[in-house]
């Protein structure tokens, strides 16, 4: 091989090669020990460049890339979600998160996200009395969820229950029949928000309720979770506004940790439900939709500790204390997150229209005051986020701290289903990332008496 048994030292540099009327050129040039590579620009929709690299390692008999958490790898092409970090700018199918928060539902969001269009009243009418038609859950999963102690996390009881749906609809999705992959998307919609509220009246020791087929979406989501056995559930408006926008807010957010793991786990051919239980499972992790958990967590914290925001805020700014402020500023977004000036609304809302009166919502709306006025935050723009809100909200309505996430899920589901889908009818290979081996070189076994 070019490179073997030598020590390399390697000139790397990619050249983007510019036309003479500064229009960039559709190739880059690789440099490495004085041969050069050739590798395709493609351009993005958006005016996204990117450097097709898909034939490195064989074009340089074995040179790969070295990119941990792939912050600079892009894994796909997608035409899914827009999301621009800088500029604070997040679009579904073209659609800015701004008005369709404003003019549509959870449910016109999601049939957008899926197929690739806002549907008609019929397409949505038929899409809505295809779900419910599939709400019903088979009678022998409550034997699962009662094998759960209450203290389990509901995040590895959702996980849990999604995964064992495949035991029950064991026929893979044939990707070939827009029927069966319909089939299975509206399936899954039906089913899971009754998982969701399952999994939440375990929790609470609970009888299990299947809610109302003749209520909107978001309106039997609530039902499901709260009707207590001996009375009627009345909905709230304000309440149905906010999780019907929460839901919308998180239907998705281009190749994050949960939508990358969904999109890997089914190139392998794994079936849907299972592939979703992965997303949920990476999901789960406090540095991505557990982050919302980690706000109130952090919340309570500061309560048990006299509630002095002004002193915790002392410490977000001390680089030297390990504190670190949850729910503020974003790893994408560095000017401002879009979905958090939308759902601040709704919090506030929420928040006049319950009069909770709760000291730990009284600390949060303190933490918000001195960031949104303390120029070490605004400077920084470290502004309260999505999590920082939806925290708030979900306090406020009874949710218990640890179904936050299982909130989250509920709302990007619609997001891992179009990923999914995207990805199996555009017949992506099967994920396989390379590594750089740093470990010993060959080593001659020896017997257990001579080590």
């Amino acid at each position: 091989m070019y490179f073997r048994n030598r020590l390399i030292f390697c000139k790397f540099v990619i050249l983007v090669i510019k036309k003479q009327t500064e229009q960039m050129s559709d190739k880059a040039i690789l440099e490495i020990n004085d041969k050069k590579y050739e590798f395709p620009i493609v351009v993005g929709s958006e005016n996204e460049v990117a450097i097709d690299i898909k034939t490195l390692r064989s074009a340089t008999e074995g040179v790969i890339t070295i990119d941990p958490g792939y912050k600079n790898t892009g894994s796909c092409e997608s035409a899914i979600t827009f999301l621009d970090g800088e500029k604070g700018v997040l679009r579904y199918r073209g659609y800015s998160i701004e008005e369709l928060a404003e003019k549509a539902d959870f449910l016109e969001v999601a049939y957008l996200l899926i197929f690739g269009e806002l549907p008609t009243q019929l397409e949505l009418d038929k899409f809505h009395e295809d779900i419910k038609a599939e709400s019903v859950v088979d009678d022998d999963i409550k034997k699962i969820l009662d094998a759960f102690p209450k203290s389990a996390h509901p995040m590895g009881v959702l996980s849990s229950l999604t995964s064992a749906l495949t035991a029950f609809y064991p026929t893979s999705v044939d990707i070939n029949s827009e029927e069966a992959m319909y089939n299975s998307i509206v399936r899954i919609l039906g089913k899971f928000p009754v998982l969701v509220a399952w999994t939440m009246r375990k929790k609470n020791g609970l009888p299990l309720d299947y809610g109302d087929d003749k209520l909107g979406y978001v309106e039997n989501v609530l039902k499901m979770m709260f009707k207590s056995p001996n009375a009627e559930y009345e909905q709230n408006p304000i309440l149905v506004n906010a999780l019907d926008k929460l839901l919308i807010l998180h239907a998705d957010h281009e190749q994050n940790c949960s939508t990358s793991t969904v999109r890997i786990a089914g190139s392998s051919h794994a079936g849907l439900f299972v592939s979703l239980a992965s997303g949920i499972s990476a999901l789960w992790g406090p540095l991505h939709g557990g982050a919302n958990q980690a706000v109130l967590e952090m919340l309570e914290a500061i309560k048990e500790d006299d509630g002095d925001t002004k002193k915790y805020m002392a410490k977000a700014k001390d680089k030297d204390d390990p504190f670190r402020l949850m729910g503020f500023g974003h790893r994408v977004y560095k000017n401002f997150d879009p979905r958090a000036k939308i759902i601040k609304v709704a919090a506030d809302e929420v928040l006049s229209d319950l009069g909770v009166k709760d000291p730990i919502l009284d600390i949060a709306k303190g933490l918000e005051k001195e960031a949104l006025e303390d120029s070490y935050f605004v400077d920084r723009k470290l502004y309260p986020n999505v999590d920082f809100y939806s925290g708030i909200i979900y306090r406020a309505m009874g949710i218990p701290v640890e179904m936050f996430t299982v909130m989250f899920a509920l709302g990007r589901l619609p997001g891992w289903i179009a990923q999914w889908r995207e990805m199996r009818l555009n017949k992506e290979p099967i994920g396989r990332p390379r590594q750089l081996y740093v470990g010993e070189t060959y080593r001659a076994f020896k017997a257990v008496d001579k080590r």
